[in-house]
Order: C-alpha cells, then sequence, then structure tokens
C-alpha cells in the first residue's frame, strides 16, 4: 500500500494548471498591493496608529516608519509582478511571503482570512516547482524546464483551498446562519439601494436563500469541482457565487483568490488545451516546448524523500486540525473569540460594541473613565471592540501608562456593552475583572462573560428597519 501511495503521489502531472494559479496569484496580489497605495490604506492602517495590537507570540513585530512602509508596499507589487510572470521566481515568492506576512503581522486589527490564506498559499509555493514551465525563469535557462511535476504537488494545493470550502462549511453549520439568517439579514438590509440587485434584496425570503447557498456552496463544491461530470457546473457556480459577494460586500481579493484557486481542479492541462483552440489549425507543433507530452516526462516527475514527505504531512495535518481547536474553549467561538482567527470562520458573525476602560490607582479618590479613542484610530476601535483579546491589550496598555506616570497599583476594569448578530447588547467582559492583571494566554479566559441567549435579530423585517434608523441618524 505504500509503494502504491508513493507512486501515486510521484505520477507525473502536466505542470500547465499550476503554473496558471502562479500567474492568477501573482497577478492578483500584486493589483491588490497597487490598489493598496492608491487608496491611501499605508497612512489609514501603519501611519496614523499610535498603538498596534499584537499576535500572540509576535509582540516583537514592529512597524516599519514612512517612508519604508509605502516602499514595502511597492516591493510587494513588484514581487508579485514577478511571481506572475515566473521571474528570477525563488527569491521573488520567498520574498514576497516574508514581506506580505510581516505586514500582517503589524496589527491584528487587520487580519482578513484571506491575508492568512494569502500567506499560507505563499509558504507553500516557496517549496513548490511552479516555475518549471511557462515561466520567464524557464525561457531564460531551458534547461530547467520541465514540463511535469509530481502529483503531490498539485495534490498539496488543492488541499490547501478545500480546507478553506470545508471549514467555511462547517462555520456556518449552525442556527444563526441556516435558521435565522444572520449576519446576512443585517448586510442585504444596508444594500437594498445598491443598482440593478438592490430591488432582489427586499425580497424576505432573500437572506435565507442565500445563507443556505453559502452553505451548499463551502460544503459541496470541492467534491463538486473533483468529480469530472459535475466540475463544469461547481466552477460555474464558484465564479457565480463569488462575484455576488463582490458585489455586495468590501471583502477585498477574496473571491479572485478562490475562483483561481478553483482552477486548480481542473485537469491539470487545461490551460495548454485552452491555448491550443486559440491556434486555429496549429495544433501542437505551434505550441512549441511547452505543448511536450507529460507521459513522455515520467522520469522527470519528481523523487521521493522521506523527510520532505514528513513535512508535508506534518503541515496538512497541522491545517486540519487548526481550526478544531476553537472547540477546546467552552462556550460560543463568534462571541469569546478564542480559536476564531485561522479558524476559517467566513463571514459568519456581525458584532458591534461600545467600550469604556476605568482606570484607578493606590490613592484616587475614584476612577478615571479613558475611551479607546485616545489610543485607537476608528478602524481598530471598530474590530476591536468585539474581540477579548484586544481588549485586553489595550487595558494592559493603559495600565503602563499610567504606571509610567508614578501610579502604583493600577487597575483597569472596563464597560464593554457587545452585539452578536443583533442581539440586545450585553457585556463581553466582566466588569469587576481587573484587566491589568489578567496575562494574555491561549488559555480559557474565565473573565470573558457568558454569551447572551436569545435567538438573533429577525432578517426581515427588523433588520431593515434598524438599518433605516441608522442611515437616517448619520444623515
Amino acid at each position: 500500500m505504500l509503494r502504491s501511495l508513493q507512486g501515486r503521489l510521484l505520477e507525473p502531472r502536466d505542470a500547465a494548471s499550476l503554473a496558471a494559479f502562479r500567474f492568477l496569484f501573482g497577478a492578483i496580489l500584486s493589483l491588490s498591493s497597487v490598489r493598496f497605495l492608491l487608496n491611501g490604506w499605508v497612512e489609514r492602517f501603519y501611519t496614523q496608529p499610535t498603538f498596534f495590537f499584537k499576535y500572540w507570540g509576535f509582540e516583537w513585530v514592529r512597524v516599519l516608519p514612512e517612508p519604508w512602509m509605502t516602499a514595502a508596499c511597492v516591493a510587494m507589487a513588484v514581487l508579485a509582478a514577478f511571481v506572475a510572470i515566473g521571474f528570477l521566481y525563488r527569491f521573488s515568492i520567498v520574498a514576497l511571503f516574508l514581506l506580505f506576512t510581516y505586514v500582517e503581522l503589524i496589527d491584528v486589527t487587520n487580519y482578513l482570512n484571506h491575508y492568512y490564506l494569502v500567506s499560507l498559499l505563499a509558504f507553500l509555493m516557496c517549496f513548490l516547482p511552479l516555475h518549471r514551465a511557462y515561466s520567464v525563469d524557464a525561457w531564460l535557462r531551458p534547461d530547467r524546464f520541465a514540463p511535469v511535476v509530481p502529483a503531490w504537488v498539485l495534490y498539496l494545493m488543492r488541499f490547501q483551498i478545500g480546507v478553506v470550502y470545508f471549514y467555511a462549511g462547517i462555520a456556518k453549520l449552525q442556527p444563526d446562519w441556516l435558521l435565522h439568517a444572520q449576519p446576512l439579514g443585517i448586510w442585504l438590509a444596508a444594500r437594498t439601494e445598491a443598482p440593478l440587485i438592490g430591488a432582489l434584496l427586499t425580497w424576505p425570503a432573500m437572506p435565507h436563500i442565500m445563507s443556505w447557498a453559502g452553505f451548499l456552496n463551502d460544503t459541496l463544491v470541492v467534491p463538486f469541482l473533483l468529480w469530472r461530470k459535475t466540475r463544469p457546473y461547481a466552477f460555474a457556480t464558484v465564479v457565480f457565487f463569488h462575484f455576488c459577494t463582490h458585489l455586495l460586500f468590501v471583502i477585498g481579493v477574496f473571491p479572485f483568490l478562490m475562483v483561481s484557486g478553483a482552477t486548480l481542479f481542473f485537469e491539470p492541462d487545461w490551460p495548454r488545451r485552452l491555448l491550443a483552440r486559440f491556434r486555429a489549425g496549429s495544433g501542437a507543433a505551434a505550441a512549441g516546448r511547452h505543448d511536450a507530452t507529460p507521459a513522455a516526462s515520467t522520469a522527470t516527475a519528481g523523487r521521493w524523500s522521506t523527510l520532505g514527505a514528513a513535512l508535508v504531512g506534518t503541515y496538512c495535518v497541522i491545517q486540519a486540525l487548526m481550526p478544531l481547536r476553537a472547540y477546546l474553549y467552552p462556550g460560543d467561538v463568534l462571541w469569546h473569540e478564542q480559536g476564531m482567527r485561522y479558524s476559517w470562520r467566513v463571514m459568519v458573525r456581525e458584532k458591534n460594541g461600545s467600550i469604556r476602560y476605568r482606570v484607578r490607582w493606590r490613592g484616587a479618590e475614584r476612577e478615571v473613565q479613558v475611551p479607546p479613542s485616545r489610543y485607537l484610530t476608528s478602524h481598530q476601535e471598530r474590530e476591536m471592540s468585539g474581540q477579548p483579546d484586544l481588549i485586553l491589550q489595550l487595558a494592559r496598555r493603559i495600565a503602563g501608562d499610567y504606571e509610567s506616570l508614578g501610579h502604583e497599583d493600577v487597575e483597569v476594569r472596563v464597560d464593554a456593552l457587545v452585539s452578536l448578530n443583533g442581539r440586545r447588547a450585553v457585556p463581553i467582559i466582566d466588569p469587576d475583572a481587573d484587566l491589568a492583571h489578567e496575562p494574555d494566554t491561549l488559555a480559557v479566559m474565565h473573565w470573558i462573560a457568558p454569551s447572551p441567549p436569545g435567538e438573533p435579530l429577525p432578517a426581515y423585517p427588523e433588520a431593515r428597519r434598524l438599518v433605516a434608523e441608522s442611515k437616517r441618524a448619520a444623515r
């Protein structure tokens, strides 16, 4: 069985589909970096803030002063373009992975699932021969050209995309999403004035239809992409689904990234066959070197390495188990957020909060109230307000500032009212807990208050009424 498995994993596969994904991945990241610069987001996320929330274990990461943060984004755009065309590939993809991951580690409030996915894919691509075909490197060094790759390379990339879809589907298998259509009901109610599709969103059944469609898409798309007979329909569904999410929600490059990832489930030679159709009458001869028959190059597919196999297996086990750690914590992960990150719970909760810190020290006659806006930008405050570990980080910073002024026995408590998926706002933090002396660890945070009981806000018409009221108040 082991020999048979080894043989299957080392079977040659056409490198064309992986080269196509390399191009799409690099092009998406390059354009995304340019968009980041043009929108002034370097200043908004990295220059304006004076306080940055740290990832556990990466507290040592520091932001660069200007103009170096802008230079980092420019470098990412260039490196991603090099990855797309396969120029200086090894250097470019390693540098892109390190630079992109560094930028994302600067502040937790900038965390997005697709940023995490980009880092994972870039990490894998550092070790995979995705530049051996259809690349500038292969053109400059024909002796390094290889029309095939070992099958395990393709399987590994498919696995990474499949993990995202699988756990995104599992995360939606809960009452708020399937029975109450939340938080989609809240979000769609805010988009009823959108052109073309706004009228459709006023239909009371639409939040439930889209909630179930999202659940079914995430849970079934991978097996349907793997089966040749259903693959065209599954891919069409993927394109339509992510096109709709791109129109309705501000979720960056995630739709484009997932559509590109879905192409990995096609037959590995699909780019060559597609190009051949545009070369009317030219046949394989016009395709040149890159149309070499994969079957003829079995010997170049790869060799088996026990260490390499162990590393790949370890990576897959970690990716399969990482999202499950949220179940080690009692309560609702959407509320306490412990284990929320890196678990592919995509778009399953809407949280709004109001935060106020209360500081007291030895000899103080009364508590001093500290608003988060004293330390945070509006973006940071909005993201922090529903995440207990970030509330703790700022509390510890506030305590440190007061201690630096000479105060002793500084205590920091917080009044934090948070609403989950439209429920009535309730305290998310025990108001009597002294956060100044609570450690920031991976252990259960007992100072987090229990999740709110009851059902979320009805999708319609309550969500629409509340959104309309908030718009009127904003005017």
